[in-house]
């Protein structure tokens, strides 16, 4: 058995795969404040799942924000080499990888074999991220789950200026004191994130397949926004926060057979 454990800022994530690169089992759970202790929990939770011991897996690699604390890892590699590894194996056709994450996003260029060819990502700033939406969804009283749906009731989306969090956040709440109905600001909240994305997309371009990866992915609004502004569509794993944990147990597996 081969382990890959990303273990973001936000959510914790293992994945266990066989021989035959068939998933076994995997978890999601949220960090919390000790990345150490999620790392940990999440891979007895999936060793448990699987009816596997800790002695049947043959490698395991770690990934992601706090790579560095796994302390059962056999090595570490970045979430870039994941996410694009990760990616092709489930969409061979893939070329480009659009990760948005809690803290940071990320645009990633694929090559055959889910080789890195390039990659851009925004890590100084929280906007573009899961944690921009997070603040948005608390300044609208909307639960962070509810942000696409609503967006896709907007009948008028409302323009959001400013490119800081802090700044945004600020808009938000006066267009709230205006009265605007909350589902046409929160398409608007959706359309300049995806705007963000999109001139991080331009710095290496976009080639099809698109494949969008981290829980961002799974909020339909934002997805929406974004195929309108990349003038394409995007495919969405059908899990798409476990791909940087696959990425990271294939890349077990090659390392465990000497590659």
């Amino acid at each position: 058995m081969f382990l890959g454990v990303d273990v973001g800022s936000l959510t914790t994530k293992a994945l266990l795969i066989d021989e035959e690169e068939r998933v076994v089992s995997y978890h999601i759970m949220k960090t919390g404040a000790n990345s150490r202790e999620a790392s940990l929990k999440v891979s007895e939770r999936v060793l448990k799942e699987a009816g596997v011991n800790k002695a049947e897996v043959a490698f395991t690699v770690a990934t992601g924000y706090g790579r560095a604390i796994v302390p059962y890892a056999n090595t570490t590699v970045t979430e870039i080499s994941c996410h694009a590894r990760g990616a092709f194996k489930q969409y061979p056709r893939v070329r480009t990888v659009i990760d948005v994450g809690g803290q940071d996003s990320k645009v990633i260029k694929v090559g055959e074999g889910g080789r890195v060819l390039n990659f851009v990502m925004n890590e100084k700033c929280a906007a573009g991220t899961g944690r921009f939406l997070e603040v948005m969804a608390q300044a609208l009283e909307v639960g962070l789950e509810d942000l696409g749906r609503l967006s896709l009731k907007s009948k008028v989306k409302v323009h959001i200026s400013s490119t800081c969090t802090v700044f945004a956040e600020s808009e938000v709440v006066g267009l709230i004191a205006k009265g605007l109905p909350k589902e046409d600001i929160i398409a608007g909240i959706h359309e300049a994130m995806a705007s963000r994305i999109y001139s991080l997309a331009m710095n290496i371009g976009v080639e099809d397949d698109v494949v969008m990866t981290g829980g961002v992915a799974k909020n339909i609004g934002f997805v929406k926004a974004l195929e309108e502004k990349l003038g394409r569509s995007v495919i969405i794993p059908e899990e798409p926060q476990i791909v940087g944990a696959l990425g990271a147990a294939l890349i077990a597996k090659e390392k465990a057979k000497g590659g």
